[in-house]
């Protein structure tokens, strides 16, 4: 069936608006949703985490005058946006999708309830999983790694521009060192900012791994979870060479 049977995909909210810095785009949101219906097809319980720094970014707005609260709230609102955006997309290709929330908003999406995702997931649903931690103060990221231990996730798989993580930012600097795998304690201490540290520690605490791939790359997330190749950068509890 795959090399994992129940995962968590982590995409920031930029990554929905394709070329633009801004928005939602809708040949972006094809091109996740098809990966998302390749694992569905093949029995991959699948959870998703979005971001939502496409519409508002919390911290941002609070370099604008916002207090951090509302700020913190309103990036949550953003993510269930995103959510509801995603949700339309895979019901357009016949995927079954429910989306759950740390905020909840009646008519639109229940609280999120590790149960009932749990329950969701083995009925062959997609769930979307919006609204951060519910709480401020926590990134998407950090919600993303609590989402997974919630639900008894195999692995984080974390989207990003680029093939993985690298000592440097590849696109700034040429001679930046891709990592084929990292412990957590590496990523920690050299302050790879890939994933914030609540995040990593709630992994590393956990022994819960992470893999850090390309989202533009077509057919990767098949790749990862069903051929189980390397075409990321996988960041475990393991020490590596």
């Amino acid at each position: 069936m795959g090399k994992y049977k129940r995962i968590l995909l982590k995409l920031s909210g930029e990554s929905l608006a394709g070329g633009n810095r801004l928005g939602i785009d809708a040949e972006a949101l094809l091109h996740y949703a098809h990966q998302i219906k390749d694992l569905a097809n093949k029995g991959i319980q699948t959870a998703i985490v979005l971001g939502g720094g496409n519409i508002f970014r919390g911290l941002q707005g609070t370099e604008k005058g916002f207090d951090r609260v509302k700020g913190d709230q309103m990036g949550m609102l953003a993510t269930i946006i995103n959510s509801m955006a995603l949700q339309s997309t895979l019901e357009s290709l016949g995927v079954q999708a429910t989306i759950l929330s740390g905020i909840p908003v009646e008519s639109v999406c229940d609280k999120m309830n590790r149960k009932k995702a749990i329950g969701l997931l083995e009925q062959g649903q997609v769930v979307i999983i919006a609204g951060g931690t519910g709480n401020p103060f926590f990134t998407t990221d950090s919600a993303a790694a609590l989402r997974a231990l919630e639900i008894q996730a195999d692995v984080i798989l974390k989207g990003t521009r680029v093939d993985g993580v690298y000592s440097a930012d590849p696109e700034k600097d040429p001679n930046a060192k891709r990592y084929e795998t990292l412990s957590f304690e590496e990523a920690i201490r050299q302050n790879l900012k890939v994933m914030d540290i609540t995040a990593f520690t709630l992994c590393k605490e956990n022994t819960l791994p992470i893999i850090v791939y390309n989202v533009n790359e077509k057919g990767v997330l098949y790749d990862i979870v069903i051929e189980g190749k390397s075409r990321g950068t996988l960041i475990s509890s393991a020490t590596h060479a």
